[in-house]
């Protein structure tokens, strides 16, 4: 059988050149503000970073549930979730701005303070600079790796079934998610935990964990969403496969509201010192109207609105969903660390930093040029799978 060609949408051009621009304006914003504020250019760069690296890595995470799990539902977003994990070198690249700002922004990497602190010393075998480095370096291969073969041997199913090659790809999908389990924990500590290294959390990369795989799925169901209209896209989109990720999405938001909620009730009832500091700075001089809008907006809301069966089985309402969460996930990443990177001024309540905005939106639209670029080098659906072809078939009056 020969498989129907299909062009890459319009839409997907105009991303590319749309999120450039948007990119190009921002970083040069950032660049201009670096020169007048380079401590500050540090702390904003490296909370977006935080944000795009980890939607990066979640759609390595949710394309490796889908290889275990199976289902219509990861078939219809997987080339979507491959351009996003197929992004990781660029991201390495990203990475050396927050490692030229290491002095900048982490307080173990001075001499002076380590001197001066004996938690800090103590500390010093894990925390300094070059181990620093290094463990960066291993994080970044290890995801590249995975990312370069789960799309090496997913674009060779294109070809047709193969249960070798099947068998590879959920082998290495069990393994490589014990590997991005560690490597999410570990890299989460060192890039934001130690942001205040008096403070620790075991359940902290959980948190990361939940949160970029929620990030992951909110993109994806934006982007079905945007491209739904336009073939291939049009013909294997149906409601029930867009149910599912809703169903999902609902998933998501309870377990990171689970987690969160088990973090502060742990921590609240423990009443330590060296842990309840952490929620005291997030609770006072505005922090905690942040931390009300993410309690009603990243978990109330979504969640009473997922409940409804209707919404989750339209891709339009279910993107509204996706793309308030995806905003305050940016949200509740700028509440997890940037009260710990001393971007609050004299009062230490909140203060929003134009940078604040502005990095996001650089890194974000260079991220998202690149994403599009690698969407339109693949086929936007698998075309070898058996029911997608089926779909297609469907779609185009062919009989089997």
């Amino acid at each position: 059988m020969t498989l129907p060609a299909h062009p890459t949408p319009s839409r997907v051009d105009g991303l590319q050149r749309a999120a450039l621009v948007a990119g190009s304006v921002g970083l040069a914003a950032c660049v201009a503000g670096g020169f007048a504020n380079p401590s500050q250019f540090f702390r904003s760069y490296l909370f977006a970073f935080l944000f795009w690296a980890g939607l990066a890595v979640g759609c390595l995470s949710i394309s490796m549930i889908h290889h275990l799990t199976g289902g219509l539902w990861g078939l219809v977003i997987r080339r979507i979730l491959e351009a996003g994990t197929r992004t990781l070198p660029f991201v390495a690249l990203l990475f050396v701005p927050v490692a030229l700002g290491v002095p900048r922004l982490y307080p173990w990497a001075s001499a002076d303070a380590v001197a001066a602190d004996e938690v800090l010393q103590h500390k010093s075998a894990y925390l300094n600079t070059p181990f620093f480095y290094g463990r960066a370096g291993f994080y970044f291969a290890v995801w590249i790796l995975l990312a370069h073969f789960m799309n090496k041997w997913s674009l060779a199913l294109d070809a047709g079934p193969d249960r070798a090659t099947s068998r590879r790809l959920r082998g290495l999908s069990g393994g490589g998610l014990v590997l991005l389990g560690l490597t999410i924990t570990f890299s989460s500590v060192d890039w934001a935990m130690s942001l205040d290294p008096h403070w620790y959390s075991t359940i902290y990369g959980v948190l990361f964990m939940v949160g970029q795989a929620l990030s992951a799925l909110a993109f994806v169901i934006v982007c079905i969403a945007a491209l739904s209209g336009e073939k291939p896209l049009s013909d294997v989109v149906r409601p029930g496969s867009v149910h599912d990720l809703g169903k999902l999405m609902l998933a998501f938001v309870m377990l990171w509201t689970y987690v969160n909620l088990s973090q502060f009730l742990i921590m609240w009832s423990g009443n330590l010192p060296e842990e309840i500091p952490w929620y005291i700075r997030r609770l006072r001089g505005g922090w905690q109207h942040l931390a009300l809008a993410l309690v009603l907006f990243h978990f109330a809301l979504p969640f009473l609105l997922l409940l409804s069966r209707d919404l989750k089985r339209s891709a339009g309402p279910l993107a509204l969903v996706a793309g308030s969460l995806l905003a305050f996930r940016l949200a509740d990443l700028y509440w997890l660390v940037a009260p710990d990177m001393g971007a609050l001024g004299h009062s230490g309540g909140l203060a929003f930093h134009w940078l604040d905005v502005m990095a996001p939106i650089g890194l974000g639209g260079l991220w998202l040029a690149v994403f599009a670029g690698q969407l339109k080098g693949r086929p936007l659906v698998p075309v070898g799978e058996p029911e997608i072809r089926e779909l297609l078939d469907e779609a185009n009056g062919v009989a089997r």
